[in-house]
């Protein structure tokens, strides 16, 4: 597809991946390689920004050979750059060689304590490294002075997640909702940590948070399951009152009528693959009636 691509239209694809920062590696490399490279000189001042983007590209799709080629053209034209350096990590952690990695990072870090990349990517290298505690050690040290980097709150919530600590874990998510309240991916997360927790308390807020994906996000799919599953389970509960369980009971049946909706508006073969899970949902809310 590349060779029928000429160089302008390579060159455009490459600023608008750019300008929208979207990373898709096998693509960038293939024009760079097929397209751009032998007329690269034709790129001015531009050659530099195409290098880097390339070299990211590069170590996403495993390309260490054109990684090592474009941070040496980097270094040539910027000795000593911390732009270079950063790659220079980057490429030595997809060597698997952490300790010289973190090296790169500490020094970038030492001489500028406000580089958010080097912190993060020394969280990356002890996650990399199976070493879970001392990533969520780091990492807490991080948002003490980056309070509003909620990508990392995000991946702390998710460290917090490997070692099963839902109490620190649901407090990171409720970081996350303070901060951006509209996005419907925090309370879906908020709603599948509690549903795991278990309890009745926590199936009710598992239930309410989903109920606000929803409302957010009515195409959550995953959402709309954990409503249903939240509400049905809530439905059965011998501690609820017979008007709870009525209540819980409609909201499950209602969710099960927006999946089966959903999911018959869908392409005939897309509706075959999902045949089961209806009937599971059928079943269940056959049993919910039996039971209120």
């Amino acid at each position: 597809m590349a060779q029928n691509i000429s160089w302008e239209e390579a060159r455009g694809i490459l600023r608008k991946l750019r300008e929208e920062q979207v990373r898709d590696g096998d693509l960038v490399v293939k024009l760079w390689e097929d397209v751009l490279m032998d007329a690269s000189h034709k790129l001015g001042n531009e050659l530099w920004n195409v290098y880097e983007q390339v070299c990211v590209a590069s170590l996403d799709c495993q390309r260490l050979d054109v990684t090592e080629m474009c941070i040496a053209a980097l270094d040539a034209k910027f000795p000593g750059s911390v732009r270079v350096k950063r790659l220079e990590g980057m490429l030595l952690e997809a060597e698997g060689s952490y300790a010289k990695a973190a090296e790169i990072y500490q020094d970038i870090s030492d001489k500028d304590d406000a580089n958010m990349f080097a912190k993060k990517r020394l969280v990356a290298i002890l996650k990399a490294q199976k070493k879970i505690p001392e990533a969520i050690d780091k990492l807490n040290d991080y948002l003490k002075k980056f309070m509003t980097d909620y990508e990392a709150w995000n991946e702390l919530c998710d460290l917090y997640l490997a070692l099963h600590d839902y109490t620190n874990a649901s407090f990171c998510l409720e970081e996350l909702i303070m901060s951006n309240p509209h996005n419907h991916l925090y309370h879906q997360k908020y709603a599948d940590l509690k549903y795991t927790y278990g309890g009745t308390e926590n199936m009710e807020l598992a239930r309410s948070y989903y109920a606000q994906a929803v409302k957010l996000c009515p195409n959550n799919m995953r959402a709309l399951y954990g409503l249903f599953l939240s509400a049905t389970n809530l439905s059965m509960s011998s501690g609820k009152g017979a008007k709870e369980r009525s209540l819980n009971s409609k909201y499950a049946a209602w969710a099960a009528d927006q999946i089966s909706t959903k999911y018959k508006a869908q392409q005939p073969e897309e509706q075959l693959r999902e045949t089961k899970v209806l009937e599971s949902i059928e079943k269940l809310l056959e049993s919910l009636q039996v039971s209120t």
